[in-house]
């Protein structure tokens, strides 16, 4: 579930770190998906914190960060929503993602640049061997294809039918409202129980939203009476 306390305040003599005006005049404006926003700014924010040379941040790093993995549950299974916020941030082209053989353990280790011509710069000289970091050999892998999640309309248009003006104002506070998995699997669940309809998938959300969705997750779903009580309905009907 989201933390729903509210922000307490900036303290009055807190760190900050600089990022460049095209982050907020451009990349940011462009992110529709959640995932791709944390890691986005997860990873400038570790990059722009490194006092190191040449600054990069391992993969291993990200996949063991607390404080980024509980962000992104809030939209699902954390490891799989960093492994596609990754995929998105490459594939826009944010970060370069470079390949190197450790030369202490013959160990392969992905590590994320800045796409900037100072990084760029950076990785043609580990490309070549006129930088040591540790490795053996370094190569830039190439960014990934990646399909965007289905929008909330798209899910609906897929599995419902046309979409009215009128619902299409339901379907983006409802996009507002719940993460991104939870109207996937609300839909998933809805289909799977032949029940095609947006009613139908509201209460679903309302429901996890309620009583916490591992209660109400596909395959781990509450008892036939709870259902019965909420939906009026058997699951199995």
């Amino acid at each position: 579930m989201r933390d729903e306390r509210p922000f307490a305040g900036f303290p009055p003599r807190g760190r900050t770190i600089l990022l460049p005006a095209v982050v907020f005049s451009e990349l940011l404006p462009a992110i529709g998906d959640v995932a791709e926003l944390k890691v986005t700014l997860h990873l400038l924010w570790r990059l722009a914190e490194r006092r190191t040379y040449p600054r990069f941040v391992r993969r291993s790093e990200l996949e063991t960060d607390r404080l980024l993995l509980t962000s992104l549950s809030a939209s699902g299974p954390p490891l799989q929503e960093l492994r596609r916020g990754l995929r998105l941030a490459l594939t826009r082209g944010t970060f370069l993602e470079v390949a190197v053989v450790a030369s202490r353990d013959n160990r392969e280790e992905t590590l994320y640049f800045l796409n900037s011509e100072h990084d760029r710069a950076i990785i043609r000289k580990l490309e070549r061997g006129e930088l040591d970091i540790g490795q053996a050999r370094a190569w830039r892998k190439a960014p990934p294809d990646v399909q965007p999640r289905p929008t909330i309309f798209h899910l609906y248009e897929q599995n419902i039918g046309l979409l009215t003006p009128l619902l299409a104002d339901e379907l983006r506070a409802a996009e507002e409202e719940y993460p991104q998995a939870w109207i996937e699997d609300a839909f998933r669940l809805a289909v799977a129980l032949n029940r095609r309809n947006w009613r139908y998938i509201a209460r679903i959300l309302e429901r996890w939203r309620v009583e916490g969705k591992d209660d109400g997750a596909p395959g781990t779903g509450p008892t036939s009476a709870g259902w019965e009580r909420y939906f009026g309905h058997s699951p199995a009907r």
